[in-house]
């Protein structure tokens, strides 16, 4: 589970994954203009490649390919094995 806080550690990682959660399937342009538009960030293709490694390595996005086209798409598995590791499950009343 380290690689999953890693991942998650970084804002621009984040920032990643709310547009994967906002439109999932996104090839590595789209991501980057979303979040040069929505976030104003300035990152280079080579620097957002760099953090979807890191989150495929930890199991967030996987990745499909497609021709010429790759996609990414957020896994939410680990982020509930987080969750169900804190928050017991609700006890009938």
């Amino acid at each position: 589970m380290g690689d999953i806080y890693k991942a998650l550690a970084d804002p621009t990682r984040r920032k990643i994954l709310d547009e994967l959660t906002d439109r999932n399937g996104q090839t590595l342009f789209e991501i980057c203009t979303r979040l040069a538009g929505r976030h104003q960030l300035a990152s280079s293709r080579q620097a957002i490649s760099q953090h979807l490694e890191v989150l495929e390595a930890a199991g967030l996005v996987e990745s499909r390919r497609e021709g010429r086209y790759k996609f990414h798409f957020i896994d939410p598995a680990p982020l509930r094995q987080i969750a169900e590791r804190w928050i017991p499950p609700e006890e009938p009343v």
